[in-house]
């Protein structure tokens, strides 16, 4: 067994996460990144403000504002120490003008590439980052079903909805399972889907200190289970041509990769794409485990903390051909 510098860190999931990132340099880095507060993001939220708009009132707040990537000028990075809640407390988030929203948490939306006049099933959607993002793509154009299994989670939802000007939007309270043969049921079908699946939660190493002691290898099987049925119900609900995305916030194959593998074996209609996102993402694992997966499993996407300073995150997305 190695030695490690974190005394939290289940030396189980040190030696799984070192499996994943073998270079001892990656790894120490990657231990160093879980030290390391993550940044302070935004994302301008385009149905009540535009990006330059916001940016000069921002400033005129004494905020320094860096906009890290040129094709999405609406994620915003906070630059300079700010009092603690004071992004949440600022007239702008009040008025629903930005989301506070971490920009790995951005990259399934990017991914998704919502059009005008779509419909979407966003599967999980609690507390609402993800569906305010679609329908500020959406252009609050087409419809979309935004559904959560917990009511007090979805109250959360209606509430980031409503201060974000989304009116295109359907909010259920349901088992991702039971929403899905209903809505079979009554024959209805979307251009796309997100699903953001529960899960344990690795990839939040660095803001969310309790997922060191909630961490256990049980979980992260029982995940996996979870995620390959809510994956599998929603397939059928897709459009010919049409694409879901696939995301958790977790670095375990189970919970990734296996989940995609069991899905392309399940439904050969499947196909996985590539994702062309705006950050350094490395190649989704092709064996773990002494289990092989499909190789097109490869054209996923692993956002590690070291890479972006962000935090951790998986992202696929599939295509339904047949």
């Amino acid at each position: 067994m190695h030695s490690y510098k974190n005394p939290e860190l289940k030396p189980l999931l040190a030696e799984r996460l070192k499996l994943l990132m073998p270079d001892e340099e990656d790894f120490n880095s990657f231990l160093g990144m879980l030290e390391k507060p993550t940044q302070n993001s935004i994302r301008c939220n385009t149905l009540k403000i535009q990006p330059k708009e916001l940016l000069e009132r921002l400033k005129s707040n004494g905020w320094v504002i860096n906009q890290p990537f040129k094709n999405y000028p609406e994620i915003m990075i906070i630059e300079n120490k700010l009092s603690p809640g004071e992004i949440g407390r600022s007239l702008e988030h009040l008025l629903g003008y930005y989301y506070v929203q971490e920009i790995a948490s951005m990259l399934p939306v990017l991914a998704l590439e919502p059009k005008s006049h779509e419909i979407i099933l966003d599967l999980a959607a609690a507390p609402g980052s993800k569906t305010t993002q679609i329908a500020a793509k959406m252009e609050n154009t087409g419809t979309m079903i935004a559904n959560d299994v917990s009511i007090g989670r979805a109250s959360i939802l209606a509430t980031n909805l409503e201060r974000c000007g989304v009116s295109n939007t359907i909010i259920t309270i349901k088992q991702g399972f039971e929403l899905c043969k209903r809505l079979r049921q009554q024959n209805f079908s979307f251009d796309k889907i997100l699903l953001d699946a529960p899960c344990s939660g690795e990839g939040t190493l660095r803001s969310s200190r309790a997922t060191y002691a909630m961490w256990n290898i049980k979980s992260v099987k029982n995940l996996s289970n979870i995620q390959k049925s809510l994956l599998a119900s929603c397939i059928e609900l897709l459009k010919p041509n049409g694409e879901i995305v696939y995301s958790t916030c977790t670095h375990a194959p189970e919970e990734n990769e296996e989940v995609i593998d069991f899905i392309l074996n399940k439904f050969p209609e499947m196909k996985i794409e590539a994702i062309k996102l705006p950050v350094k993402c490395r190649n989704g694992v092709t064996n773990w485990d002494n289990k092989d997966y499909d190789k097109s499993i490869q054209k996923s996407c692993r956002i590690y903390p070291q890479d972006n300073d962000t935090e951790g995150f998986f992202v696929a997305k599939l295509r339904r051909v047949g």
